[in-house]
């Protein structure tokens, strides 16, 4: 028998490498940047809950995929599957001390015991941002304009959000009275991506009957720019606020210059059943077929779950990992060993010491500076500094590490600069590149 326990991991759960690590870690300071700059404040809540708590509005699908155990205190607990239904649970607990309309985002772990697939995963990462304690179209379009502005800078390239309104699509389904079965319908709907055309008409068919499921095909198929989408379906549903809501986030959209990249889009329901109004998906537009990878929507209801007043709210939540596997597609990442562009080599290890003075003088310049520690022929070294995507390797003098000349190699040209002092040396490796 084998003395040693197999290193094996879970299906749908990963390791990261510093290359994939620091990736992420870069994608994530891109996107809390982007939250920051619109005056958005970070919170945590706990990875494990009472199971009462997640499973008060979740229904369906998320029972069959949560988390769910029984720990040694023999409390009902579970991980959470998301970061929106814990943020209504702390609202409901710290009402008292926040200020609204309280503007957050989390980025943290969440798990769901689903199918893997690509850019999808059973522990993953999700970047939410919500506004709390409005209602107001506003609000609204500010998720929205933080959508746009972040996903194109941790992206690059165009952005498409589609947008629809519950509302609206429950006027319309009060018209074929069909509210009672408002629920199973929505999930059906929010599975037309997946499925298809075809297959979403069967399953409608066995909830409502096939006249009023090609009914319902037709009106979540309508199309053809932002107003005109918008007349037909309230010609469908009938004049209400919530057609009034979406004329004015258009106004919005063209007043801020991104109405181009906003499609009304009536099959976009959420299968969630906590939201309430308008409700959010994005795509890469260079990658449509790796699904959403921005979505959400308002959920006025929510807070009621935990407490006797309700808190409205609105916001939406990025797939990190599913972003990711977008820009490895789209060959956008640039994987990295290092976060220093900056080494010191080791000549001998009796000036250990020194090295790390010599670094530390880099660091307080804003200078991000590794060290080598062990003494080996500086050819080995040259090729570490390659592999770990270091820049510029300093080769201090070998008797007078701290005080003699430097010699800085350019590790990407093979070229080396000689005799610096370590005030040359911080003004060349603080000048910003050339433009090409």
């Amino acid at each position: 028998m084998s003395d040693f326990i197999e290193p094996k991991i879970l299906k749908g759960f990963r390791d990261f490498l510093p290359a994939a690590e620091i990736a992420r870690q870069n994608l994530v300071e891109k996107i809390e940047n982007c939250f920051r700059s619109y005056g958005f404040l970070p919170i945590d809540t706990p990875a494990l809950e009472y199971a009462e708590i997640l499973l008060g509005k979740g229904g369906g699908e998320t029972e069959k995929q949560i988390y769910r155990f029984t720990d040694n205190g023999e409390r009902d607990v579970a991980l959470r599957f998301d970061l929106t239904v814990p943020l209504a649970r702390f609202l409901a607990a710290h009402r008292a001390e926040l200020n609204f309309p309280f503007k957050r985002y989390h980025i943290a772990k969440v798990w769901r015991g689903e199918n893997t697939q690509r850019g999808r995963y059973r522990e993953f990462t999700q970047c939410d941002f919500d506004i709390l304690g409005s209602t107001s179209a506003a609000s609204d379009f500010e998720i929205l304009h933080i959508m746009y502005n972040t996903l194109r800078a941790a992206a690059g390239g165009e952005v498409k959000i589609h947008i629809n309104h519950r509302g609206l699509f429950n006027r319309f389904l009060g018209r074929l009275e069909l509210l009672d079965k408002s629920v199973a319908i929505l999930r059906t709907v929010d599975k037309l991506a997946k499925i298809g055309g075809e297959e979403t008409l069967q399953q409608l068919t066995e909830i409502i009957g096939e006249e009023k499921a090609v009914k319902v095909l037709e009106f979540i198929g309508l199309s053809g720019g932002f107003e005109k989408t918008l007349a037909a379906m309230t010609a469908a549903a009938g004049p209400g606020p919530e057609s009034e809501h979406l004329a004015l986030i258009y106004r919005y959209m063209l007043d801020s210059g991104i109405a181009g990249s906003i499609v009304l889009d009536p099959s976009i329901t959420r299968g969630l059943d906590y939201y309430t109004g308008i409700v959010f998906e994005s795509f890469l537009a260079e990658l449509p077929e790796i699904g959403s990878i921005c979505s959400g929507g308002r959920y006025d209801n929510l807070v009621g779950l935990y407490s006797k007043e309700s808190i409205p709210g609105v916001g939406t939540s990025i797939g990190l990992d599913r972003l990711l596997a977008a820009l490895e597609s789209l060959g956008r990442l640039q994987p990295r060993q290092s976060y220093a562009l900056t080494a010191i080599a080791c000549l001998a290890e009796k000036h250990g010491g020194a090295y790390q003075a010599l670094a530390e003088r880099l660091r307080k310049e804003g200078i991000a500076c590794e060290v080598f520690l062990e003494e080996e022929k500086l050819v080995k070294q040259f090729q570490a500094a390659e592999k770990k995507g270091i820049r510029w390797l300093l080769i201090p003098d070998a008797e007078k590490p701290l005080d003699g000349p430097i010699t800085l190699r350019d590790i990407s040209k093979r070229e080396n600069r000689e005799g610096l002092t370590i005030e040359e040396l911080v003004g060349i490796l603080t000048t910003p590149p050339s433009p090409a």
